[in-house]
């Protein structure tokens, strides 16, 4: 079978003898491979939401007759917040007082019993078993006291559970009920965002969150008002990736936030810091082997290239970041690539023969 000169070359080449003939060098663009941090930023948009929320809720179901407060407002501590229907609750309460003033009643009267049985006894001018009988109902009084305060303690909780306060300082920034609506036992009334601190929400894309990050030094400026910044540090990165988007949902304490910063405003965040230093190289240079990627390297002294297998960190537009295969100051073919086999002679672009 027949081959050509340039596959008999080739054929040469790949097993590593060089042409005996004199070869014209390739004339091929290089790079020199350079090591160097470089400083990267990030900008991304986010919104501000409470560093601390709570669900509020009733303990009990019911029918709402009165909600307090609106969306945005600012409440104090233990400051209601809305009603239910309390008439059940009420009726309760007063039935559960009228069986304790009688309880109490019965109890005086037994203790007078049980005073008056032990000066007669004491006198001679009754029995043992007389005044023991007086004894017996008197604990038995005693018994019924105890459970009609009882009674009157579960029904005044009863009827304060039907008033929802806020348990601590805060912010109101979800209402779920109206008045006349029925709601079951804890379900959300509202949601009550906590005077602790604000935080930034950012959707950070998963390629960003490759390497070092920083953690620190996060400046925050308003969408309203860019001018006016404010400082954030990382709190929180989730980890998951939303398979939609592809980001990563990022947390960011709020440091300094300004006295007028309100919940659900959004905010511009930006991230700057410094890459370790890394040899960087334009997307052209990859070329393969059977084993993974590799780039041409060319000998200075011989001008003879050689291929050589790398390990890629990670591909960014129109480059590519090494982990390993190509030391600082190594000739790299970058355009040519094509026409080359190991041993083939070749000469920069733009050089003389």
């Amino acid at each position: 079978m027949k081959r050509s000169i340039f596959t008999w070359v080739a054929i040469l080449g790949v097993l590593g003898f060089t042409p005996a003939y004199g070869e014209t060098p390739l004339a091929v663009e290089i790079v020199v491979a350079e090591k160097k941090a470089e400083q990267r930023t990030l900008t991304l948009t986010g919104e501000i939401q409470a560093k601390e929320t709570l669900m509020a809720a009733f303990p009990i179901g019911g029918r709402v007759t009165e909600v307090m407060v609106e969306l945005g407002a600012k409440v104090e501590e233990n400051q209601p917040l809305a009603r239910l229907d309390s008439i059940q609750q009420e009726l309760a309460v007063r039935t559960a007082e009228a069986g304790l003033t009688t309880a109490r009643a019965d109890h005086r009267q037994a203790v007078e019993d049980l005073e008056r049985a032990e000066q007669l006894l004491s006198s001679g001018a009754t029995t043992r078993a007389a005044r023991d009988a007086a004894f017996d109902a008197l604990r038995s009084v005693e018994g019924g006291l105890e459970q009609a305060e009882a009674d009157l303690d579960r029904t005044t909780k009863a009827l304060s559970d039907t008033v929802l306060r806020a348990p601590f300082a805060s912010t109101v920034i979800s209402r779920n009920i109206e008045p006349g609506q029925i709601i079951a036992p804890a379900q959300t009334a509202m949601e009550l965002a906590l005077d602790k601190g604000f935080e930034a929400i950012f959707e950070v894309p998963e390629v960003t969150m490759i390497g070092e990050v920083p953690d620190s030094n996060i400046m925050l400026s308003r969408l309203s008002d860019p001018t006016a910044q404010f400082e954030g540090r990382i709190g929180e990165v989730s980890p998951l990736i939303d398979e939609k988007t592809g980001t990563v949902e990022t947390t960011v304490e709020v440091i300094n936030p300004p006295a007028d910063l309100g919940y659900g405003e959004p905010v511009r965040g930006s991230a700057t810091w410094m890459t370790p230093p890394q040899i960087s190289l334009p997307y052209s240079v990859m070329s393969a082997t059977a084993d993974g990627p590799a780039v041409w390297q060319v000998d200075r002294d011989t001008m003879q290239v050689s291929l050589h297998p790398v390990t890629i960190d990670r591909y960014e537009t129109g480059r590519v970041l090494l982990s390993d295969g190509v030391e600082e100051g190594t000739w790299i073919v970058s355009k040519g690539a094509q026409l080359l086999y190991p041993g083939r002679i070749v000469r920069r672009a733009g050089e003389n023969q």
